[in-house]
């Protein structure tokens, strides 16, 4: 089968986060027999800004970490179409393309109904920004993928398309994994991007809080810190690594004694059962876990087993000394976290649920298995452009 992909940027995940399950997604299809081709246009700002902080080291490292994934970078409004698409079986649509592109793509579709086409959806602008969500043209588009129940119901419910899909992130276990041999740097690291304020307080409780009242040797890496955010970090006595590269956070995972799940707030409050792609990824790692409240309504994970859950810093620092000084404790939790992961959420589950959805809605001459000879690897298209 021939899946295009649209997305903002599968190179960088300078704070894009949808960089992690893209990746492992396309990565499980390649490894599956399947051709892939993404698309990203060449003026990202996720790598934009890595770019010009870091330069062209993150980009090789990149390609070294995923030597089988590729991306055309396109200049904007030069996007052929017709060539992009015109072998296509199944095309995926991220929701960070402009409301333009997305557009386009959809009176393709209509013109050329050879293909089946999915919108992915995997922020909380449905219920933050609902003006912009409303704005993308999905009348051509086959349905929705969304990243919770509660995002699928809100499109049904608004009439932003006719069908949807609940499809969980979930992690790839090829790139996060245990690494058991690794020396200890500290006790706890979190992995986050401070972002816009959306879970100042919380920070403060459930892991600013903590670490400063337990002299914990803590490190946190992320980015758009502003000088508040970093004074406050020194304040609690905690390192700032700055920006990681996804792919090394199970080396980094594998340095501490745990880490912690400190959810946005649009989340907890209007979107439950929608957990980050950290939280998967720290399973997958194997590292124990403690998170500020969430409700899993949707039942991915067995709070208590999975990982710990404090409902406020009290607890949170209960927690938090309770596994650092209970290798039992700790054990337990890291082993039966990893195994969630491996039985119900790696991306090749997710891969698993996307191709019974395109048998779902396929046509009928689309069935058929790919033809003898067929490339297995997204396709490189020269040099990344600066």
């Amino acid at each position: 089968m021939r899946v295009i992909v649209f997305c903002h940027s599968l190179q960088s995940d300078w704070n894009h986060g949808n960089a992690h399950f893209l990746r492992g997604v396309c990565a499980d299809l390649i490894a599956r027999g399947h051709f892939v081709e993404v698309y990203e246009p060449a003026d990202a700002w996720s790598v934009t800004q890595l770019v010009a902080e870091h330069g062209a080291t993150p980009l090789k490292g990149f390609a070294r970490a995923y030597p089988q994934l590729h991306s055309n970078r396109y200049p904007p409004g030069t996007l052929d179409l017709d060539l992009a698409l015109a072998d296509a079986d199944l095309v995926l649509v991220h929701e960070w393309n402009e409301h333009a592109l997305v557009q386009r793509i959809g009176e393709h579709r209509k013109a050329n109904p050879h293909y089946r086409l999915l919108f992915h959806d995997t922020h909380h602008r449905a219920v933050t920004a609902p003006e912009s969500m409303a704005a993308y043209d999905l009348r051509h588009y086959d349905g929705v993928l969304a990243f919770g129940s509660a995002i699928r119901d809100l499109y049904r419910a608004k009439g932003w398309a006719e069908r949807a899909w609940t499809w969980h992130e979930a992690a790839d276990p090829r790139v996060f994994r245990p690494l058991p041999g690794e020396p200890r740097e500290g006790d706890l690291v979190w992995i986050g991007n401070w972002g816009d304020e959306e879970r100042t307080a919380e920070l403060h409780e459930f892991l600013l809080g903590p670490v400063r009242s337990l002299g914990l040797k803590a490190r946190i890496h992320g980015v758009r810190y502003p000088e508040h955010a970093l004074q406050a970090l020194g304040d609690a006595g905690i390192a700032y690594g700055g920006w990681l590269p996804n792919y090394e956070a199970p080396r980094v995972f594998a340095r501490y004694g745990v880490t912690v799940h400190v959810p946005r707030r649009p989340y907890v409050q209007a979107l439950p059962g929608i957990p980050t792609i950290r939280v998967f990824e720290a399973l997958a790692c194997g590292i124990p876990l403690v998170c500020a409240p969430w409700d899993d309504c949707e039942g991915l994970f067995e709070p208590g087993e999975d990982y710990l859950v404090a409902r406020n810093g009290n607890e949170m620092r209960g927690h938090l000394h309770d596994v650092l000084h209970q290798p039992r404790l700790a054990q337990a939790l890291a082993e039966h976290g990893r195994r969630t992961i491996l039985a119900r959420h790696t991306c090749a589950h997710r891969v698993d649920e996307l191709l019974d959805i395109y048998a779902e809605i396929a046509p009928a001459q689309s069935q058929a298995a790919p033809p003898a000879g067929a490339l297995n690897t997204t396709k490189p298209q020269g040099e990344p452009q600066r």
